[in-house]
């Protein structure tokens, strides 16, 4: 029974770890940080600019009308389902329609709902290591087996197909890759993700695909062509967010993209959940898609030239700590301080030299020896001065 309770608390609930970030913002929770050495803080994926007037003051104008206030259709409103399919056949080729596509309360719940429409407890579901720590949790709650495959360093992050192929058996039910990747920002090629999407189809199992930084990738190129495999809605199961490219966090928007026939049996979870994605979140991500291309653009570049400086600030030779891959919104560093565990390493670094970062072992079993760096949040700018501190760090 869990202590001061009269009752039961469901065990799988109770056998999962706390919020990690929560944990991490806990840290600094009543601390004060002088003018001359500010706190960076590195933890969480957010934005570091706000949405635009044409997006706010769009939303201010309609916010009383009182539609803006009632349900939408289960699978999202039509007008967003209709412009995010649009906008996935621009940027990858292939065919789709609003009918692939059900808007959701954020990528998390995307993810949420369609790992409960594809597998019950006692499966299986294959989650590479490091893993984003809230889709390991959510597994957990619900007595899903996370099968977990090896991080390879060595190979700037990305998952081995065989390690991944030998890990599937027959209670496997889907994949889950993301990329680019949380926490490790390693972006996947098109032909690893096709050989992944190839190796699902063979073994009758889905693919879930977690894009949602597709929109910060470092170049033009499409992420992949499977949209354009005549018979992708058969394995593939894409997820998005609108959250980060149209910071929109807080509003709470994303989609799942799949079969119609998905789409119908999530939407049964999804009206028992929430019945419907935030109207308000909805009509901010169609203002965003139909009018924010320019906009949307920008921060895509602003995002490569922060990864370019985070990039080249480790070439100091003094540095200690070993950028492992950087991509999108992350990077994935191997500390110097062997035997030291992570969460020893990332608590000394908030208190002795103000940067907030997250340990390697939030995102999974063999990570003691890494840390999460949410660079985007931090301007170009400030990329030397982390470098500086984790020097600091490594020198002490």
């Amino acid at each position: 029974m869990t202590k001061g309770l009269h009752y039961t608390v469901n065990p799988l609930l109770g056998r999962v770890a706390a919020p990690p970030i929560a944990e991490a913002h806990g840290w600094i929770k009543g601390r004060d940080f002088p003018a001359d050495k500010p706190l960076i803080d590195v933890c969480q994926a957010v934005p570091g600019y706000s949405p635009p007037p044409a997006m706010t003051d769009h939303l201010a104008g309609i916010i009383g009308d009182p539609a803006t206030s009632r349900y939408t259709d289960i699978e999202g409103m039509p007008l967003l389902r209709e412009a995010l399919a649009a906008d996935i056949t621009r940027v990858y080729g292939g065919k789709l329609s609003a009918g692939n596509v059900l808007i959701t309360a954020g990528c998390n719940q995307a993810y949420c709902l369609t790992t409960l429409s594809l597998a019950k407890a006692g499966e299986e579901i294959i989650l590479p290591l490091p893993y984003y720590f809230n889709y390991q949790m959510w597994l957990d709650m619900q007595g899903i087996r996370a099968k977990h495959v090896a991080f390879r360093p060595d190979n700037g992050g990305v998952p081995d197909l065989d390690e991944i192929t030998a890990a599937i058996g027959p209670a496997t039910r889907a994949l889950l890759i993301i990329s680019p990747n949380n926490p490790t920002g390693s972006v996947y090629s098109p032909d690893v993700l096709r050989r992944f999407y190839q190796l699902a189809k063979s073994r009758g199992i889905a693919l879930i695909l977690d894009e949602t930084y597709r929109d910060f990738m470092p170049h033009d190129d499409a992420p992949h062509d499977l949209f354009q495999d005549p018979d992708w809605p058969g394995t593939l199961i894409h997820l998005y967010s609108f959250s980060k490219v149209f910071c929109l966090t807080g509003y709470r928007v994303g989609a799942l993209v799949g079969a119609p026939a998905l789409v119908e049996e999530v939407g049964k979870a999804m009206d028992t959940v929430a019945i419907c994605a935030p109207r308000i979140g909805q009509l901010a991500a169609i203002r965003g898609l139909n009018a924010l291309s320019d906009w949307r653009r920008s921060n895509t570049l602003l995002m490569r030239d922060r990864l370019k400086a985070l990039q080249s600030a480790p070439s100091r030779n003094d540095l200690g700590y070993e950028l492992i891959s950087a991509g999108a919104y992350f990077a994935y560093v191997r500390h110097p301080h062997r035997g030291q565990s992570a969460a020893e390493v990332a608590r000394r670094l908030v208190e002795q030299q103000n940067l907030l970062a997250l340990p390697g072992a939030m995102f999974g079993p063999d990570q003691e020896d890494y840390l999460r760096v949410a660079f985007a949040n931090v301007e170009k700018d400030w990329m030397p001065e982390i470098a500086a501190r984790l020097a600091a760090d490594a020198a002490s």
